[in-house]
């Protein structure tokens, strides 16, 4: 019995100790007449793994529709009132197109570790990663403000929810930018800084996406680690989506930018 009781409770802690794994993500086949260009299918499918293991989580996600190309790597835990993250994977962030005044090259390493403390200071967090950037974000009453103080410019955001509108304003460097949502009559709309316009609602089952992108200005690049900006008109989209009973999401969406009818089966899991 002595025998038995020790094995029960061996295998106690030891499962207690074992960590969890969990799946999860989307795949999805697309179909784009591309107006007067040639028309193409495509094909995406990512994956995410999460390991927990107590307070521990290690959580990594690829694109693995052609192989296996990690897209984000992400170990973090806590001690206390202290959360440790580290950003394990090192991404391309140069441009993947040369019209939108994107990197030109891979600016270097961004893989990084964030210590966290949650400061007895109302709601308030204090963040220190190993480039010496401090970040400190909280929610004081009803209004959710984050500020970075880095080298070369400080970033500043603010959200709230004020009679029935939520409200996001940036602040980046001198540069400031706005967004506003709200719902009106069954419909959510949101307007942004950008002159963009997006509504949401449903029709007979259906969730129907209305957007509106305002024309992008060309601008020159001030730098030469940057590409230009090229101009781009006005356009429209408009998405139809419907959830099936058999778990997958199928819409279609047509694009004034270029006339295109793009048709699309997804799952998500």
């Amino acid at each position: 019995m002595k025998k038995l009781i020790a094995l029960f409770a061996t295998t106690a802690v030891a499962s207690s100790a074992m960590g969890a794994i969990a799946l999860s993500g989307t795949a999805s086949v697309k179909y784009d007449d591309n107006g007067s260009s040639a028309s193409a299918t495509t094909y995406d499918a990512d994956l995410t793994i999460t390991g927990t293991a107590g307070s521990t989580t290690f959580t990594q996600s690829a694109d693995i529709d052609a192989g296996y190309s990690v897209t984000a790597s992400t170990l973090a835990t806590t001690v206390g009132p202290i959360t440790i993250s580290a950003d394990m994977h090192n991404e391309d962030d140069s441009a993947t197109v040369a019209t939108t005044g994107g990197l030109t090259s891979d600016s270097g390493d961004n893989r990084s570790v964030t210590v966290s403390l949650d400061a007895p200071i109302g709601d308030a967090t204090i963040g220190l990663d190993d480039t010496g950037d401090v970040t400190v974000t909280g929610t004081f009453s009803g209004v959710t403000v984050a500020h970075t103080v880095q080298d070369g410019a400080d970033t500043t955001t603010g959200s709230a929810s004020i009679a029935g509108m939520d409200i996001t304003l940036t602040n980046d460097a001198g540069s400031s930018s706005w967004s506003i949502g709200t719902t009106v009559a069954g419909t959510a709309v949101t307007l942004n800084s950008d002159k963009a316009v997006t509504a949401t609602f449903g029709v007979t089952g259906n969730t129907v996406v209305v957007s509106h992108t305002a024309e992008r200005a060309a601008a020159a690049s001030t730098t030469s680690t940057k590409y230009s900006t090229a101009q781009k008109d006005a356009y429209t989209t408009i998405a139809v989506s419907r959830d099936l009973t058999s778990g997958a999401t199928l819409s279609a969406t047509y694009d004034t930018s270029n006339s295109s009818l793009t048709l699309k089966a997804a799952v998500a899991f």
